[in-house]
């Protein structure tokens, strides 16, 4: 089998490197130091080169602008944008506007796509990659009226760019359906308020309270299995920017103990720091490995049946598994390796850290993965 990537998604890493070509994080106060040291929005003008790139309408089909990609070609260039920390919402808005073009009605997806595409209309989804399965442990609650339309009730905290976004894709359990729904809910609407959070690398999340939100019928995403799919692509998303972050952090490790010299020999010809460094970097191909193969799964859409070795959820768990414990090791030994320049917070190694940190918060603790493997690989068996 051919594992390489295809010409399409090599040129969207291309465009991709181009764009953040001029990105950086040096010069950013350290979160820990500086009340409000993140901007309150985004990177707009960064926003509008991807935009101008097409790379915010990678996964939309060439009718709505796109250019009708996978998950793969999403954490490719996700990946670029870890290694200069870029603050935008990739992942978010595209893994909103994907939902939306897969699960909903023609009308929705008229108004919204194209605009999505273009970077106008900002979507975000207040979920993270530590959402359990049960849809009973959602935050937010729907009810289906008579007349039609979905009342939302709920609080759903540390929703990413929830002050900034246009709309806020919500997950919501249905009890009387039994099942859940994706609600597209405008940040400025009746019965939305918004409480300021923030995160460890200095960004402001949302607190969202839902009271008797109304929304009407084309506003709600309800097909079975869309909510597990898109916690999947947001999960697989978060995997490569933690690989990217890694790549990042690596390489600067790589450059400073090339020319930081003791004894008239650069450290990194010392045996202990050669070993730290390539014990990284296995670190780093396994995260890479466990990543394509998780996103070639939420791509290509293969669940449980069809000769698959183990459902969805094993690979997306394998991969969360690797990027968890393996972003955290690559920076604490970057730190260690920049000696005093690791605890520099003028130096940019401290920002990484902290995406690094907030990156392993998201995905979870490795062990709770590797108790939900262990009980799909026994599930599996049985069946």
């Amino acid at each position: 089998m051919d594992f390489t990537f295809t010409e399409e998604q090599q040129a969207a890493v291309e465009a991709a490197k181009a764009v953040f070509a001029g990105v950086a994080p040096d010069g950013v106060p350290s979160p820990a130091l500086t009340p409000g040291a993140v901007a309150d929005d985004f990177d707009r003008a960064l926003w509008a080169k991807l935009a101008d790139a097409d790379l915010l309408s990678l996964l939309l089909e060439p009718e709505y602008g796109g250019a009708g990609l996978d998950a793969i070609a999403l954490c490719l260039v996700l990946r670029e944008s870890a290694k200069v920390l870029a603050r935008v919402p990739l992942l978010e808005s595209t893994a909103a506007a994907v939902a939306v073009q897969a699960h909903g009605s023609e009308e929705l997806k008229a108004a919204l796509l194209e605009r999505a595409g273009r970077g106008e209309t900002v979507l975000t989804v207040a979920a993270n990659g530590r959402t359990g399965h049960d849809p009973a442990e959602l935050a937010v609650t729907a009810r289906h009226e008579s007349d039609g339309t979905w009342v939302l009730d709920g609080v759903q905290t540390a929703v990413p760019w929830a002050y900034n976004a246009d709309f806020v894709l919500v997950p919501a359990h249905a009890p009387a359906a039994g099942r859940t729904v994706l609600a597209l809910v405008p940040r400025l609407h009746e019965g939305v308020v918004l409480a300021e959070q923030v995160t460890t690398t200095g960004e402001r999340l949302g607190e969202l309270s839902l009271d008797s939100v109304r929304l009407p019928a084309r506003d709600v995403l309800d097909a079975d299995g869309a909510w597990e799919w898109l916690r999947a692509l947001l999960t697989t998303g978060t995997c490569a920017l933690a690989l990217g972050l890694g790549e990042g952090v690596l390489g600067m490790t790589s450059e400073y103990t090339g020319k930081r010299e003791q004894f008239g020999f650069p450290i990194a010809t010392f045996q202990a720091v050669a070993v730290q460094a390539a014990d990284r970097y296995i670190d780093l191909r396994a995260m890479e490995a466990t990543l394509w193969q998780a996103a070639w799964r939420v791509g290509s859409g293969t669940g449980a049946g069809a000769g698959a070795a183990l459902p969805l959820a094993g690979d997306v768990a394998v991969a969360k598994i690797w990027a968890s414990e393996g972003v955290r090791r690559v920076v604490q030994t970057a730190q260690h390796l920049h000696g005093g320049f690791g605890a520099d917070v003028e130096y940019p190694l401290h920002r990484y850290h902290a995406w690094a940190k907030q990156l392993e918060l998201s995905l979870g603790p490795a062990a709770a993965h590797e108790e939900a493997l262990g009980d799909l690989l026994a599930t599996h068996a049985l069946g």
